[in-house]
């Protein structure tokens, strides 16, 4: 049985390695950022050829794509997590797109349905929308009319009372009733 001193040594080797392997071969610089946990941050141009040799590295799943919404900025920033079970290492890739129009090329065709679900998931909540993904079809929100609605500007509230409440129903009245 291998110790836990060996173990971290073994998993720095491994480390060093990947670190050494991927700088050569992306055109963003990796870092460590703890143990068995890597970090790239890259343009958006940069997204399929990145994952392509993050793939090509042994990153093999695809966990999931998350989006944050960065409304001060503009932005709305993609992170895909990558995990590799021959590495035993987590590669997290991040990239900023324009809030206004948010789009970026998908990446469905390295890693098949598992990014096509995550893409789906992205574009009715946030509105990204991935080129080359043809099936951007609504996951959760199958009847929305509304806009994406974990935008930080999307006024939930408000939405709710419009579409769900009615001002003639006396329990709902307080609702509608003005605060001053």
């Amino acid at each position: 049985m291998m110790s836990a001193k060996d173990k971290q040594s073994k998993n720095k080797v491994v480390e060093e390695k990947l670190l050494e392997d991927l700088n050569s071969k992306l055109s963003a610089s990796v870092q460590c950022q703890k143990t068995r946990r890597l970090f790239v941050l890259i343009d958006p141009d940069q997204l399929v050829d990145t994952c392509t040799k993050a793939y090509e590295s042994g990153f093999e799943h695809l966990s999931t794509i998350a989006a944050t919404d960065w409304l001060e900025e503009g932005k709305i920033e993609l992170t895909y997590h990558l995990w590799s079970y021959s590495h035993n290492h987590l590669l997290t890739i991040k990239t900023k797109i324009d809030r206004k129009k948010p789009k970026i090329s998908s990446i469905n065709s390295i890693w098949g349905g598992n990014a096509e679900t995550c893409e789906r998931e992205c574009h009715e909540l946030f509105g990204v929308k991935f080129k080359g993904n043809l099936n951007l079809t609504p996951l959760f929100l199958e009847d929305w009319e509304g806009p994406p609605p974990f935008l930080k500007d999307f006024n939930w509230r408000e939405y709710v009372k419009k579409e769900d409440y009615d001002q003639s129903n006396p329990r709902e009245k307080v609702y509608f009733e003005v605060k001053k």
